[in-house]
C-alpha cells in the first residue's frame, strides 16, 4: 500500500505527498515511534492528550508520513506526506477493515468479561503446530488495540485469533467490522465496565453482536445470561458445561479429573490446573479442538502442556546491580514492540536485549531480521541474539552477539557483561529463557513488593482527568516513593510526562539525576550542606523561612538559582507566615538572581470534610499572601496547594499545578471514597514451615501465642525488620492465605511471624499476602490504628521490589 491510497480508504484529504511512500507501520504514540521509510503517524487528539502537539518532534526524529486531524503548517515539513481525517481513530480502523478484508482465512473472535486473554493465548499454544497464526499482543482488545492487530495479518497467515473488550454501548459493532469473525468464544459475563451498561442484559446482548455472521460460536451453558444472549442473536452455538442442556457436558470425576460426553461420544480428561476459573478457560480450548475434529489423545497431550500465561512484564533485580525485564515465556513481533517500548523507557544507560528467534511471524528470514532492526531502531540497545535463524541473519543487524542455542549462551554467560544495565530477556517458549532469569536475578528472601505500574499509569491518568486543562503536575517520590521505589517510579512520572517531581531530601534527588531523570525536582527539605549538591545536580530546594533563604543566599554569592517558597497558611509546620512576607519581599527585591519557580502551602485537613472551612479559609490565605508576593517580583511563579485529597475534593483550587502523591498508588485518602483508582502495591511473602500443635503448646518469644485447641500454624517469611510491625502480634493483625484471612500468633520476630491457619487449606511455599488484592492496606493499617502512608513507607529496602506492567 502507498501513502496516497489512504485518501481513498479513509475519505481524507490529501495535503500534500512530495514521495509516495509504502504504508507498513502504522504509529499512534510519540513516545515510542518505530522510524522507517514505511511508518505513518496518527495524530490523535482526545481530552488531555493531542498527537498533533508531536508532529515536529517525530519528523525530526525521522518520521516522513502523517495523518492529521487538524491542520498543520505543512510548509514546515517539506519532506512529509500529510493527509487530514477527520478522524485518526476511525482512518486506523478503516485501514484495518481493508487489511481484514483482503485475507479470507478462519478468525476467531473472543469475547467476555474475564479469560478472553488466557483463552487465547492457550489456543495459540495449543493450535501453532498446525497453524501460522496471528493474533492481538496481550490484552490488545480495545478500538485502537484490535485495529493495530488486524493490521499486522498478511499472506502466510492460515488463522487469526483476536480478543474484543468494549466498555459501552455501541463499542462492539465496529470491532466485529474490523475483526470480521467467522468463528466465536463467549466467555462469560461480570461485573468489569457496568457502568456503560444500562442492565446485564443490555451487556449480554452489545458482546453478543461479535459473533452475528459466525457460523459456531462456543460457550458455557452454566452461564445462563450469556446463553440468553445468544438465543436473542440467534447465532449457531455449541455448548459445553455441567447443565444437562449442553452440547459437550462435562461430569467431574475427581478433583481434576473430567468425563467429557458429547452425543453418544466420551471420553476423560486431565486438566493441570485445579482453580476453577482456569479449568473454565481450558474447556473453552477443548470445545474449540472438539468442533475442529482433533482426536480426545491429541486435545489430552496438548492441554497438558498448557502453562500459566504471564499477563505482565517484571522488572527484576538483577546480579551486579543489574535489572531483569522477564518476559521469557513468548516471541512476536508485535509482542517484542511492546517490550522494546517498555526496555527503552528504563533509564540505565547501558541497555541489553537477549532475544530468540521468532517462530511465528510468517515472514522470510532476511525480512524478519530487517523488522527486528526498525524495531530497535538507533537506540543504543545491545543485542544477543540466540537461535539459527538469528545465527544465520546476524549480518543485517549492527554488531551484537548470535548463539545457536540457549546452551550455548549459558555455556559462555559472563554476568559481569550486564552490570549496571537493564535487560530484556525475550524468548519462544521453546527455548526455556527462564533459565537465563534464573542465572541473572538476584537471590533475596521470599518477602516481595510488587509494584503494579500499568494500575499507577491508571491512577496518573485519572488524576489528569479531573484536572482543568494546562494544570500541571508534580509527582511525589520522597520516601522512596512511598516505599515503593524512587528510580523506577520517577522514571514512569517522566515517560508520562509530569512536569515535576518531588523528593524530601537532596541525595534522593541527586540518585533520581545519576539515572537519568532529566524534569524538574523540587525538594522539600533542603539542608544547608546540601546546597553543593543540589546547584550542581540542578534541584530546586523549598525554601521556608527567613534563616534557611539568608543561608542560601550566602552560598550562592549571586549565582542564579530556582528556589520554591513555601507559605504556612494554617498547617504550621513549615513556611513563611504573613508576619514574615515583609523581609521576604526585602530578599527578593535585593536578590534578582533568585528565581522563584512557585509558591506553594500544604492543607491540614484536605481529606476530611469537617475541616472543609478551614481548607477554604487556608485558600484564601494563600491567594492573598501569593497575590502579594507577585506583585513584588514582577512575574508569575507557579502556584500550588492541592495534594492527592486536595485534588478529588478541591477541584477549585487547582491553581497551576497539583501534588500528586499517595493517590498515584491506588490509595484513596478522603472518605467519600473514588472507586476509579486501582490498587498498585502488594506486599507477599511464603510459609516457610508448618506444624501441627496441640491444646497448651504455646507460639514465639515470651509463649505470647497459647494454642487454646488443636491447632495448624505457619511460619511466614517476613518479620519487624522487613517493615512488618510488631504491633500486629497476637492476633491484632491477619494476613491472607489462599482466600483466607490467617491470624497472627504469639509475638512478631524480627525475620518471621507466625499465623494460625487452622481450617485453611495451604502447603509450604504458598503465598501470604500482607496487604494487596483480597486486603486492602486501609484495613491492615486500621488494625493497628494508623495510616497507609505508614504501612507503605514501613516496609525495608531489603524486601526485594518487583515492577511489572501489563504485556500489551
Amino acid at each position: 500500500m502507498k501513502f496516497s491510497q489512504l485518501a481513498v480508504l479513509t475519505s481524507g484529504k490529501l495535503i500534500q505527498c512530495p514521495k509516495d511512500r509504502p504504508v507498513d507501520t502504522l504509529v499512534t504514540d510519540s513516545r515510542k515511534p518505530v522510524i522507517g521509510e514505511g511508518s505513518v503517524f496518527f495524530a490523535i487528539r482526545g481530552d488531555r492528550h493531542d498527537g498533533h502537539r508531536y508532529i515536529q518532534e517525530l519528523y525530526a526524529l525521522g518520521i516522513r508520513q502523517f495523518v492529521v486531524e487538524d491542520p498543520i503548517p505543512h510548509e514546515q515539513y517539506p519532506d512529509g506526506n500529510i493527509l487530514q481525517v477527520t478522524s485518526s481513530l476511525k482512518a486506523i480502523q478503516q485501514l484495518a477493515i481493508h487489511q481484514r478484508q483482503q485475507h479470507q482465512i478462519p478468525v476467531l473472535g473472543i469475547t467476555g468479561s474475564n479469560g478472553k486473554t488466557t483463552i487465547k493465548e492457550w489456543l495459540f499454544q495449543v493450535l501453532s503446530p498446525d497453524f501460522r497464526i496471528i493474533k492481538n499482543p496481550g490484552s490488545y482488545n480495545s478500538q485502537l488495540g484490535v485495529s493495530l492487530s488486524v493490521w499486522g495479518m498478511n499472506a502466510s497467515h492460515e488463522l487469526g485469533l483476536f480478543e474484543a473488550g468494549i466498555s459501552k454501548t455501541g463499542e462492539m459493532e465496529r470491532l466485529r467490522e474490523i475483526i470480521q469473525p467467522s468463528l466465536g468464544i463467549f466467555t462469560n459475563l461480570g461485573s468489569a465496565h457496568n457502568e456503560g451498561f444500562y442492565s446485564m442484559r443490555e451487556k449480554a446482548d452489545e458482546k453478543a453482536k461479535l459473533f452475528r455472521d459466525c457460523s459456531k460460536t462456543i460457550y458455557c451453558r452454566d452461564h445462563e445470561e450469556v446463553h440468553e444472549a445468544l438465543v436473542r442473536t440467534g447465532v449457531p452455538t455449541l455448548s459445553w458445561g455441567r447443565n444437562e442442556a449442553a452440547d459437550i457436558r462435562i461430569e467431574q470425576l475427581e478433583p481434576g479429573r473430567f468425563r467429557l460426553i458429547e452425543g453418544k461420544d466420551s471420553f476423560e480428561l486431565n486438566l493441570p490446573f485445579s482453580d476453577r476459573a482456569m479449568q473454565e478457560n481450558a474447556f473453552h480450548v477443548v470445545a474449540f479442538l472438539l468442533l475442529h475434529g482433533y482426536a480426545p489423545g491429541i486435545i489430552q497431550e496438548r492441554i497438558a502442556q498448557l502453562h500459566a500465561v504471564p499477563m505482565r512484564l517484571e522488572l527484576k533485580q538483577g546480579v551486579h546491580r543489574s535489572q531483569l525485564i522477564d518476559d521469557s515465556y513468548n516471541n512476536d513481533l508485535a509482542g517484542l514492540k511492546i517490550s522494546i517500548d517498555f526496555l527503552r523507557n528504563q533509564q540505565k544507560g547501558k541497555k541489553f536485549i537477549i532475544l530468540s528467534d521468532i517462530l511465528q511471524s510468517g515472514l522470510e528470514p532476511e525480512a524478519l531480521a530487517l523488522q527486528i532492526r526498525n524495531l530497535l531502531g538507533s537506540h543504543p540497545i545491545s543485542l544477543i541474539g540466540i537461535g539459527p535463524m538469528l545465527m544465520e541473519q546476524q549480518y543485517v543487524f549492527r554488531g551484537g552477539r548470535f548463539f545457536p542455542s540457549t546452551d550455548a549462551f549459558l555455556e559462555q554467560l559472563d554476568p559481569d557483561l550486564f552490570a549496571d544495565s537493564v535487560v530484556l530477556i525475550k524468548g519462544a517458549r521453546l527455548f526455556q529463557f527462564e533459565r537465563i532469569v534464573r542465572k541473572l536475578q538476584r537471590k533475596v528472601h521470599g518477602t516481595v513488593m510488587e509494584i503494579d505500574l500499568t494500575s499507577m499509569v491508571h491512577n496518573l491518568n485519572y488524576f489528569k482527568s479531573r484536572l482543568n486543562p494546562g494544570t500541571r503536575i508534580m509527582g511525589m517520590v520522597k520516601a522512596f516513593a512511598y516505599g515503593s521505589g524512587s528510580e523506577e517510579v520517577a522514571n514512569l512520572l517522566q515517560f508520562h510526562r509530569v512536569d515535576y517531581l518531588g523528593v524530601a531530601f537532596a541525595d534522593e534527588g541527586v540518585d533520581l539525576r545519576k539515572n537519568n531523570i532529566t524534569v524538574p525536582i523540587m525538594v522539600m527539605n533542603p539542608s544547608e550542606e546540601s546546597f553543593p549538591l543540589m546547584l550542581q545536580h540542578h534541584l530546586e530546594p523549598e525554601i521556608y523561612s527567613p534563616r534557611l533563604f539568608r543561608a542560601l543566599l550566602t552560598f550562592l554569592q549571586g549565582r542564579p538559582c530556582a528556589i520554591h517558597i513555601k507559605l504556612d497558611t494554617g498547617m504550621h509546620r513549615l513556611g513563611f507566615g504573613e508576619d514574615d512576607l515583609a523581609e521576604l519581599e526585602d530578599f527578593l527585591r535585593a536578590h534578582p538572581h533568585v528565581h522563584v519557580a512557585s509558591l506553594f502551602t500544604h492543607l491540614s485537613g484536605a481529606d476530611e470534610k469537617t475541616h472543609d472551612g478551614f481548607s477554604e479559609e487556608q485558600a484564601r490565605r494563600f491567594t492573598a499572601m501569593a497575590d502579594r508576593l507577585e506583585r513584588g517580583l514582577g512575574y508569575k511563579p507557579l502556584r500550588h496547594m492541592l495534594n492527592s485529597p486536595g485534588i478529588l475534593r478541591f477541584p477549585q483550587y487547582q491553581f497551576d499545578m497539583v501534588r500528586l502523591g499517595i493517590g498515584l498508588y491506588g490509595i484513596d485518602p478522603t472518605e467519600e471514597g473514588y472507586a476509579n483508582l486501582r490498587p498498585v502495591v502488594t506486599l507477599k511473602t511464603t510459609i516457610s514451615q508448618i506444624k501441627r500443635l496441640k491444646a497448651g503448646d504455646t507460639v514465639g518469644y515470651g509463649r505470647r501465642g497459647k494454642v487454646e485447641k488443636e491447632s495448624t500454624v505457619a511460619t511466614l517469611a517476613i518479620g519487624y525488620a522487613d517493615g512488618f510491625s510488631r504491633r500486629f502480634s497476637n492476633g491484632t493483625g491477619n494476613v491472607l492465605i489462599n482466600g483466607q484471612l490467617a491470624p497472627v500468633k504469639g509475638n512478631v520476630c524480627m525475620d518471621m511471624t507466625m499465623v494460625d491457619i487452622t481450617g485453611i487449606p495451604a502447603r509450604e511455599g504458598d503465598e501470604a499476602i500482607i496487604f494487596g488484592p483480597g486486603l486492602p492496606i486501609q484495613q491492615v493499617a486500621q488494625w493497628i490504628e494508623t495510616i497507609p502512608y505508614e504501612i507503605l513507607t514501613s516496609t525495608s529496602d531489603r524486601v526485594k521490589r518487583v515492577f511489572y506492567a501489563e504485556s500489551i
